[in-house]
């Protein structure tokens, strides 16, 4: 069995089986990448029975499916977060093993398990063999790795287009954060996380699977991809209860606070700030009035109401060995 990410290391072989290589071109990086990514695989020893570059997530599922009938157990994906949680559904509960080269935005995943953004280091990984078991969440049954959300970070999924990320790389993620915050407002939220239940006024709450999100925001210095459990924090809005909610002033307030709990993302430092809530549960439900929209690993999934829970160790990746 696979250790988990605190165990001590162990060496392995490549697994056996043939490999498969999948490449989202309309990830940031992916066009450049496909060939680059094949002859790295390939001087490591890699040997791939077949490659795809994909501009369609329909045709990246159509694919994953016809691997899966063939028996392949190797399939090394080529993408940002949205492609691997989008691919991930079709890989839980099969005998087979992930390969992950990050050429998103954001990275979050890889960022987790400590797989570097260098394309030609991130097929060393691979070649190496060294595996690991992680948990996965499940959003309504819909699967993701790093974190689900509602409020800012949903605000700015949306304005995350292909164009954006395509012409700004990693400051698409400041501007379109910048332009959301300014339109912000609170909302309340019922939270039933395990035997806790608590309404707030907010104007984010995040639900992490991973260690980070967001293109690198913590959301609990505590989390890890193996712990089993759900990590979720609340930004309270301060207009709410200063009465100023729907005021100039009270926007400032709400900008102001978010501001210093998203500095503090970076390190992990927010789970310490007043108007922060940070709990942690391996079930959750979550209600909003009104109504908002959730954003799991950067793609949009749905509305409230939301049950989140856990599938542990319910997938196989390649790591890097632990240090």
């Amino acid at each position: 069995m696979e250790p988990a990410l605190i165990e001590p290391p162990r060496e392995r072989a490549v697994a056996p089986g043939t490999a498969a290589l999948l490449v989202n071109t309309h990830s940031r990086l992916g066009r450049e990448a496909f060939s680059l990514a094949r002859n790295a695989l390939a001087s490591r020893g890699v040997i791939l029975a077949e490659s795809h570059a994909l501009s369609r997530s329909r045709r990246l599922r159509l694919l994953l499916e016809q691997l899966l009938e063939r028996g392949t157990r190797r399939i090394l994906i080529g993408g940002g977060d949205g492609t691997l949680s989008g691919a991930v559904a079709h890989l839980l509960g099969r005998d087979v093993t992930l390969g992950v080269l990050p050429l998103g935005t954001g990275n979050d995943f890889a960022r987790t398990l400590g797989i570097p953004a260098d394309l030609e280091a991130a097929c060393d990984v691979i070649a190496r063999g060294h595996t690991v078991r992680v948990d996965v969440g499940l959003a309504n049954g819909r699967p993701f790795l790093n974190a689900a959300s509602l409020g800012l970070t949903a605000g700015i999924a949306r304005r995350m287009t292909k164009r954006l990320k395509q012409r700004l790389g990693k400051l698409a993620y400041p501007m379109a954060a910048a332009a959301e915050a300014r339109e912000l407002r609170p909302f309340r939220v019922r939270v039933k996380a395990d035997a806790q239940e608590l309404e707030l006024d907010v104007l984010q709450l995040v639900v992490g699977n991973g260690l980070y999100h967001g293109a690198g925001n913590m959301v609990d210095p505590d989390a890890r991809l193996d712990d089993r459990r759900l990590h979720v924090y609340a930004v309270a809005a301060p207009s709410s209860s200063s009465g100023r909610d729907g005021t100039g002033l009270g926007q400032l307030q709400d900008l102001a606070t978010l501001a210093r709990v998203a500095l503090s993302t970076r390190t992990g430092e927010h789970v310490e700030n007043p108007a922060v809530t940070a709990l942690h549960a391996s079930r959750l439900y979550v209600e909003a009035t009104p109504a908002r929209e959730v954003n799991a690993d950067g793609e949009l999934i749905g509305h409230t109401p939301m049950h989140f829970e856990v599938a542990p160790a319910a997938l196989r990746v390649y790591a890097p060995m632990p240090t």
